[in-house]
């Protein structure tokens, strides 16, 4: 019994205010040793993403007062309504025929679906509000995914310290073996951080839309993060006798 109580009593839920500190450090250690890159920057813009995705987080969170009582207030006045409408009407059964019962039937199914259609309408109303604020971050997020490989993409290890075989046209490499395996190991943690941002939507809300879309960006930046790991791979396998520093 005290295992139980001690196990349900530790808080395993993702901290943003932790995520958004281990992104500022991530930007702070790019900056010491690549201050004028573009990864930079890009690592500044998510951590910005990050800080809003903060504010998004804490309003999807709670529960939006303002809509619940506008909701319940509409659907009260809807029930109440129908209700007083039947009050009004004369029942007299003995002089109705098939067609009349028939007719009634039909508006009332009519009303009911009407009713239904809006009572389902208000009450998502909140959900589907959530939904689109989390939707827009989310796609920043996958888009900045891609920008993280573009990074990366012109960072070939078995070109480190091989300028004969560069062509007027290729891409400067200027980086020592040990600054190409700290530049792809700074892009492999952004992509790791943008998966743990975005699991912070699925956490706050378990929308099967959300949580869709959060498992998406992650097996993107989990894919994106493997590639990165096979040049690291192949670059540590590089001897350093035969790279010019």
């Amino acid at each position: 019994m005290s295992i139980l109580s001690k196990t349900s009593s530790l808080n395993l839920a993702l901290k943003p205010d932790n995520i958004i500190n281990t992104i500022s450090e991530l930007e702070k250690r790019i900056d010491d040793r690549f201050p004028e890159s573009s990864l930079k920057k890009t690592c500044k813009g998510f951590l910005e993403i990050a800080e809003h995705s903060q504010d998004n987080i804490e309003f999807i969170g709670k529960a939006n007062m303002p809509i619940r009582i506008f909701t319940l207030a509409i659907i009260t006045m809807g029930l109440i309504g129908i209700f007083y409408s039947f009050t009004l009407v004369n029942f007299s059964f003995n002089n109705l025929g098939f067609v009349d019962i028939v007719t009634l039937a039909e508006a009332t199914i009519n009303d009911i679906v009407l009713l239904g259609a809006a009572i389902f309408f208000l009450v998502t109303l909140e959900v589907r509000l959530k939904r689109s604020k989390a939707i827009k971050i989310l796609d920043q997020l996958r888009g900045l995914a891609h920008v993280i490989d573009m990074h990366q993409l012109t960072k070939d290890p078995i070109m480190v310290g091989i300028e004969k075989m560069q062509t007027h046209n290729s891409p400067k490499r200027t980086f020592t073996k040990f600054e190409l395996q700290r530049y792809l190991d700074y892009c492999s943690e952004m992509l790791s951080l943008i998966g743990k941002v975005a699991a912070l939507y699925s956490q706050s809300l378990p929308d099967d839309v959300i949580v869709g879309a959060v498992n998406e960006i992650e097996s993107l930046s989990a894919g994106l993060s493997r590639k990165i790991w096979q040049k690291i791979i192949i670059l540590s396998e590089i001897d350093d006798s035969n790279v010019s520093q």
